[in-house]
């Protein structure tokens, strides 16, 4: 029975780990608002920025997610991305701005969060992501939230 007592105790340090995470998010978002590259455009807003990481999240989950900036470069010219999600305090931005380039060629929305940690939780990684693009899924489960969040996206471009 010492085993079992060795796992909820496991599982308490995973709580804690969850709380300091939080800590460590919010303390991210505040780093991020004093400096964002102004090339990093369109930045999502909190809420739009939550959305977009729950549809990452997701989307990880239905396999419907490429994680990192050249297989985000692949599904573009595959043709089969639906958007392109990319982190804003990627160091050095440039390594990641033929993407934009790219999506509009290929006429999908992009959009930029703040946090490249934040991103990689999403993606269910334990390294940061600066760049991950959801693909399309026949009859898939996320239509309807992809295309609204294709939308919300799309009305930052313009």
């Amino acid at each position: 029975h010492t085993r079992t007592h060795t796992h909820t105790r496991d599982y308490e340090t995973q709580c804690e780990d969850k709380e300091q995470e939080q800590e460590q998010e919010q303390e991210e978002k505040r780093m991020v608002d004093e400096k964002v590259n102004p090339k990093a455009y369109p930045l999502a807003d909190a809420k739009l920025t939550q959305t977009i990481l729950d549809i990452v999240q997701q989307a990880c989950n239905y396999k419907q997610l490429k994680k990192g900036a050249n297989e985000a470069t692949k599904t573009l010219n595959r043709g089969i991305a639906e958007f392109v999600v990319m982190a804003a305090d990627t160091e050095p931005l440039e390594i990641l701005l033929h993407l934009p380039l790219l999506a509009e060629d290929k006429n999908v929305p992009y959009v930029f969060v703040p946090s490249k940690q934040a991103l990689g939780r999403a993606c269910g990684v334990s390294r940061s992501v600066i760049s991950c693009s959801i693909t399309t899924h026949e009859g898939s489960q996320l239509k309807s939230q992809i295309e609204s969040t294709k939308l919300a996206i799309e009305k930052l471009l313009i």
